[in-house]
């Protein structure tokens, strides 16, 4: 590690390989920040200055800390982490197994509240960490009867996040919650016949996450509900 990238901030993100985490990605490295990206395949990503490419599968929680001492190592310190991994299975909670509960709950919550753990101390150390979970507007309402079990785990990560917030409060880590509609990736297009036009662009969310992570301290936003289109809640 160079002396000019031991001064530069550190920021983990899931998922970031594709869609909207390499979205994100990409807004955080254009303005200076080294990306440390988990993704399932790190082997097929090009090596590129500006981040590294760790294995992260949201069920393997060997993997998770892997990554953020393979993070620590390659550059030294880590400022922020974005939870942007996530699925959805299209269930009713009548028609949802088990498996599809764990699934839901084991890679929407479960991963990110061990990360946000294993990422802790360092978050301290840097005296400004910041977290952001990319959750959704369906953790703030059910609007359709299949997206129930999905709901349910989305409002426990607004809920964690809010926890994280709470419990960083006093050592300098602000944490928020980022709850978009539809975005236009293939998740998004799979699920909705509206035109990827018309939907909220991975761009647009990458823009409003790096505001997030680059405010200061005394700026400490609990939540940001983003929508592609007008409805009677958001």
């Amino acid at each position: 590690m160079s002396l000019v990238e031991r001064d530069r901030r550190v920021v983990m993100v899931s998922g970031g390989a594709r869609g909207m985490g390499l979205s994100i990605a990409d807004e955080l490295a254009r303005a200076g920040w080294l990306v440390s990206v988990g993704c399932r395949r790190p082997e097929e990503q090009a090596a590129r200055d500006d981040r590294s490419f760790f294995r992260f599968d949201a069920l393997d929680p060997s993997s998770e800390r892997e990554w953020v001492d393979g993070t620590v190592e390659r550059f030294g310190r880590i400022d922020a982490v974005v939870h942007n991994a996530g699925i959805m299975i299209p269930v009713t909670v009548l028609e949802a197994s088990d498996a599809d509960f764990d699934a839901l709950f084991g890679i929407n919550v479960k991963s990110p509240m061990r990360l946000s753990r294993l990422a802790w101390p360092h978050l301290v150390a840097s005296g400004a960490g910041r977290i952001v979970t990319i959750a959704s507007l369906s953790g703030k309402r059910v609007r359709a009867d299949r997206s129930g079990v999905y709901a349910m785990s989305k409002f426990a990560a607004v809920a964690l996040a809010h926890a994280l917030r709470r419990a960083g409060s006093e050592v300098g880590i602000r944490s928020t919650a980022i709850c978009p509609g539809y975005v236009a990736t293939d998740m998004a297009t799979g699920l909705s016949s509206a035109a990827p036009e018309t939907m909220t662009q991975p761009g647009d969310l990458a823009r409003i996450v790096r505001t997030v992570i680059e405010l200061p301290t005394t700026a400490s936003i609990a939540e940001i509900p983003v929508n592609w289109t007008v409805e009677d809640a958001y």
